[in-house]
């Protein structure tokens, strides 16, 4: 049986009941990708061109800090990694999380949220901050998925 981590990122707390969901479903451990400096409402106003997540999504090598980090990672086979869909991607700390850790011989799954934006090339930009990992094209999820569904599509891979 593969030890699995369900990891997210969650602005507005809809992606991490949906990690909840998932991680109590496949019996895998949970953790919360926090920011050293957490994101506040003003910070992740998409309509404002200045606002902290604009300014972020619009340098590629921004690397927001992490608040803390997995314990031992090298215990986990198969890590699900979650996060809202930023500028029809996955947030820049995101790719700060896939760079600070070893993810050779894992398979990492992504998956989203988003109010109606496609999970985009999310799996391919993380596939290339993780050398060594089998990063997948992952699915992105309403905030109403049921733990059902998400098991049944968790199972691929565990």
């Amino acid at each position: 049986m593969s030890k699995v981590l369900v990891a997210y990122f969650s602005a507005s707390g809809v992606t991490a009941g949906v990690a909840e969901r998932l991680a109590e479903e496949v019996g895998a451990k949970l953790f919360e990708i926090e920011a050293e400096v957490p994101y506040t409402d003003e910070d992740i106003d998409w309509r404002d061109k200045g606002s902290r997540s604009s300014l972020e999504m619009d340098d590629r090598e921004s690397r927001p800090a992490i608040h803390s980090e997995v314990a031992n990672m090298g215990q986990y086979d198969v890590v699900f990694v979650g996060f809202p869909v930023w500028w029809y991607r996955e947030p820049s700390i995101i790719d700060t999380f896939m760079e600070a850790y070893d993810f050779r011989g894992k398979k990492v799954i992504p998956f989203a949220t988003s109010g109606g934006s496609p999970i985009g090339d999310s799996g391919k930009n993380m596939q290339a901050l993780a050398p060594g990992a089998k990063v997948l094209t992952g699915k992105r999820f309403e905030a109403d998925v049921s733990a059902k569904a998400l098991g049944g599509w968790a199972s691929e891979w565990i």
